[in-house]
């Protein structure tokens, strides 16, 4: 499976963006995390072109969750898209990336007083409520800066999405919004509307992760315009946005089936056409927050092949290989926290029939497996190893679990790969550590 600009080049090498991979790993080291640029781009230009030849009224943010650093805001803000953040850590990143503040919402289901006083300060685009303790700090930081701020209510619609339960969200029992079928979702719709210092804009919802069907999406929309009628029934309030989130699933697989975002985008703008037309709503402005679908088949993640060994199974009869990398969980926990599933090209033996199974197995002192049954061929130590659809929720999640170093990561394009992120060191690694002077005595011999 070839995805983006990748392709295998005269040498039999797997080539992306024009750059041998082999060589990228031989330059900057490996475990290396890759980005597609004109992947990302074209990702980001088919998604709100998806949209806006159905609904005009749209707005895309992209979940800067799934990847997050300076260049790649830059990539957002330059292809024209709003950005979704979620912690101090991450509206910082995007303000000192000189991300336009007015295109940035901030969510959180536990947001802390100086990630709000920073999102008052810098007149975000709007704040997501998530808990009533939440809508009056929110208020107090505005009253306080006398800056009123645009909010929306973020609300659980009672959908169990089909995909892993650690990456559903929309379900009644979440940690997320407030529900709607106990009224909570109504009575943060008063509280908002009844304060000077909060301007209320409309309603969130998020379903899940990695779908790779609308149904949930359409049942969520409808349960959402339904509550957009209660609200003008019984405030007289219209809300003026409606933000779906994202979910949108990707192929981490060649066997799996996403909806095109063609598709997509006909069968949501569909389904909220009709929800508002049977209650006779105006349209509101559609924004949604896709993270994976846009980024994460522009990643690719490259490994050195060290120690093979063959064992025999104890489930049946016969044996598996394990060829182990230089990196996994702490470059890639996924497969460790919901059974994430990839696939594998052999970067230095890309021309090569792939009729092996064998077991990628990572580094560290747990049971650590990247991938369990992949088709490689006959793999060596030193081989490159290209791990796909690596783009998202990879280097957001990695760790020094092990003390391991956090990779570098290259954006590729046009036939040049750029350093985007360096690799820690490790003076990293101890960089914040502090001795007591009580300790710093001489050691026991």
């Amino acid at each position: 499976m070839l995805l983006g600009t990748q392709r295998v080049n005269a040498q039999g090498r797997l080539e992306i963006g024009g750059c041998d991979t082999v060589a990228l790993a031989q330059e900057f080291g490996t475990p290396l995390y890759v980005v597609d640029e004109a992947e990302l781009r074209a990702r980001c230009r088919a998604y709100a072109a998806a949209f806006a030849d159905r609904y005009p009224r749209n707005r895309i943010h992209y979940a800067s969750k799934a990847l997050l650093n300076l260049a790649v805001a830059r990539i957002i803000a330059q292809e024209g898209l709003c950005l979704d953040t979620a912690s101090y850590g991450e509206l910082f990143t995007a303000l000192r990336a000189r991300f336009p503040a007015a295109r940035i919402n901030l969510h959180g289901s536990n947001k802390l007083a100086p990630e709000i006083e920073l999102a008052v300060r810098r007149r975000i685009g709007h704040i997501t409520l998530d808990n009533f303790g939440e809508i009056q700090l929110v208020a107090d930081a505005a009253a306080a800066q006398q800056r009123p701020v645009r909010v929306l209510v973020r609300v659980a619609p009672g959908v169990d999405p089909d995909t892993h339960r650690f990456i559903s969200t929309g379900q009644a029992d979440t940690k997320f919004g407030f529900n709607i079928l106990d009224g909570s979702a109504m009575e943060a719709v008063r509280r908002a509307l009844a304060s000077p210092a909060l301007r209320f804009d409309g309603i969130h919802f998020h379903v899940g992760s990695q779908l790779l069907d609308t149904v949930s999406h359409e049942e969520a929309i409808s349960a959402a315009v339904d509550l957009m009628a209660q609200i003008r029934a019984t405030t007289g309030a219209l809300c003026h946005e409606l933000n779906i989130g994202g979910g949108l699933g990707v192929r981490y697989l060649s066997t799996h089936e996403p909806p095109s975002l063609e598709t997509y985008a006909e069968r949501i703008t569909g389904a909220l056409r009709s929800a508002l037309a049977r209650h006779g709503l105006p349209m509101p402005v559609l924004a949604q927050e896709p993270g994976r679908s846009l980024v994460a088949e522009a990643g690719t993640t490259l490994y050195t092949v060290g120690a093979i060994k063959t064992v025999p199974t104890l489930t049946a009869p016969g044996s598996r290989t394990y060829a182990s990398i230089d990196g996994g969980l702490s470059d890639n926990p996924r497969p460790q926290l919901y059974e994430a599933v990839y696939e594998v090209i052999a970067a230095n033996k890309a021309d090569r029939p792939h009729d092996r199974t064998l077991a990628i197995a990572g580094r560290h002192c747990e049971t650590d497996v990247l991938i369990w049954d992949a088709s490689a061929p006959e793999l060596e130590p030193g081989d490159t190893l290209a791990v796909q659809t690596t783009g998202a929720y990879n280097a957001a999640m990695a760790s020094n679990y092990n003390k391991f170093l956090r990779p570098a990561m290259v954006l590729v394009g046009d036939d040049r790969a750029d350093l985007i992120v360096e690799r820690e060191t490790p003076a990293d690694l101890v960089r914040h550590d502090c001795v007591p002077a009580r300790l710093k005595a001489g050691a026991r011999t």
